[in-house]
């Protein structure tokens, strides 16, 4: 698997010679001045949830690619009035089979408000697992014990998890979900891209 980290919450991993985007934020990231979205091709894009620092930049690299949209139910009626047709929609508890592999979403406890005001759908965290390994991005969420939950569907290489604290967990809560998913790897998401949300990143070096 490769892993590309575009800042916030967005990040490509690269598995079965197919590339899935994660929660495109990167055009309106001021941190992210440096990348062309135009420079990023991907297969596939999962939305975890409705929010705009999640969800910027999909419509413009969707129509772009072609690329097909996993996301909720609300979302994907949301995109069909903005002309996406390449689109999956799924809910908590599901899973599906696409080329890369097989997608289970899970619990993120959160909210999901889509850019125009309406209704998002309920947040989702979600397990990927191909042939060159499995992981789990927790989207953005509280500390939930249905983490703990995650190692009865899979036996994860790394997780993605989100640490900017405030509106999400921390990073004593992201230590926490990392026991309870039974993960060491773990990458931190969602932090430092404005004031509510940046933390100290100095805290653990020796």
């Amino acid at each position: 698997m490769k892993f590309t980290y575009y800042g916030h919450s967005c990040f490509q991993v690269e598995t079965n010679g197919k590339k899935i985007l994660f929660d495109p934020f990167i055009s309106h990231n001021d941190l992210a001045k440096h990348i062309n979205i135009e420079s990023i091709n991907p297969d596939f894009i999962f939305l975890s949830h409705g929010h705009t620092d999640h969800i910027a930049d999909c419509t413009a690299i969707a129509k772009r690619t072609g690329c097909m949209v996993i996301c909720s139910w609300e979302i994907y009626e949301w995109l069909q009035k903005r002309g996406l047709t390449n689109l999956h929609p799924m809910n908590t508890g599901g899973k599906w089979n696409f080329d890369f592999g097989s997608l289970k979403c899970v619990v993120a406890q959160h909210s999901s408000g889509l850019p125009d005001g309406s209704y998002g759908g309920s947040p989702m965290g979600c397990i990927v697992e191909s042939k060159e390994g499995a992981f789990y991005y927790s989207s953005d969420t509280a500390l939930t014990l249905d983490m703990q939950l995650i190692p009865l569907w899979a036996k994860l290489d790394y997780a993605v998890l989100c640490i900017g604290d405030n509106f999400t967990m921390g990073v004593a809560d992201a230590i926490r979900s990392a026991e309870m998913i039974q993960c060491k790897r773990i990458i931190g998401v969602h932090y430092n891209t404005f004031g509510y949300i940046k933390i100290n990143t100095g805290f653990c070096k020796n």
